[in-house]
């Protein structure tokens, strides 16, 4: 399941940071997603609806460069009601913002960003880390070797990171079709 996290309620930026910009506006998708949650007749399809707008937000910001993508536009493209753009302005979806933050980060604490995932490992328990933080997206075997070695760490108990210094930017690939 697709969950928030707010850079701008976790970090807190300064308003007059350069970062503080960015992290408003992603801000405003996460609660236009939360309005698409709300909205959604079962979770399967609160899930697929979100993902559609995140896949959309992000090749726009991403491969399109445009830093603060028209909502209601990106919401028509993807078929989901234009109105659902104004919970972009509504304070009232920081609640479920929150919620979904404090259980991602009651999983693998507070010094840390995005993504985190979290699953039931193969004992039952219910585990999390942050990452994985990737330059490129693996494709067919190495992505299944990846998400093995992921889940395999899972299970042990203890462990807590892997670490590398980033010699490299990412590399987004070409521009996504529709998701």
């Amino acid at each position: 399941m697709w969950r928030s996290i707010s850079l701008l309620l976790k970090n807190d930026p300064p308003e007059d940071s350069d970062y503080y910009g960015p992290v408003k506006t992603t801000h405003g998708h996460l609660r236009v997603m939360e309005a698409i949650r709300a909205a959604s007749d079962s979770p399967s399809d609160a899930n697929r609806d979100v993902f559609k707008l995140y896949w959309e937000l992000g090749s726009r910001i991403h491969h399109d460069s445009d830093r603060t993508p028209d909502l209601a536009d990106a919401l028509s493209a993807v078929g989901l009601d234009t109105s659902l753009a104004a919970a972009a302005d509504d304070e009232q979806w920081d609640v479920a913002i929150q919620a979904a933050m404090d259980d991602g980060l009651g999983l693998v604490g507070n010094d840390v960003g995005t993504p985190i995932i979290a699953m039931r490992n193969s004992h039952g328990e219910r585990v999390g880390y942050f990452g994985p933080v990737i330059t490129k997206i693996p494709r067919g075997e190495d992505a299944l070797r990846m998400w093995d070695a992921l889940t395999t760490m899972m299970d042990i108990d203890g462990f807590f990171e892997l670490k590398k210094t980033r010699t490299e930017g990412p590399d987004f690939g070409p521009r996504p079709g529709a998701a």
